[in-house]
């Protein structure tokens, strides 16, 4: 598990082009290489400053920043660790 201190360009395919916050702590992922996942918020909830995020109005503020993604309370999180522990969207 690699969490993101600071931002940086990611690698093409890590890249998030699109979020959108679902029930339960999931984030809706879309990836510049076009992949769609899904990401599980929960296991990160008691760590540091992501314990604010279990306040759903905090959660669903979630947007894209430099190729990852962000909150209202300045949380983000690498977007290789996004890419390669999310699930792929049943299409």
């Amino acid at each position: 598990m690699v969490l993101k201190a600071g931002s940086k360009k990611a690698d093409m395919h890590f890249a998030v082009t699109e979020v959108t916050p679902l029930t339960e702590y999931m984030l809706r992922l879309k990836f510049k290489n076009g992949e769609e996942k899904v990401f599980d918020m929960k296991p990160y909830l008691d760590i540091g400053i992501f314990k604010t995020l279990k306040d759903e109005t905090i959660f669903k503020t979630v947007k894209v920043s430099f190729d990852t993604v962000e909150w209202a309370n300045e949380a983000d999180i690498d977007p290789e660790t996004l890419y390669n522990e999310s699930v792929d969207l049943k299409k």
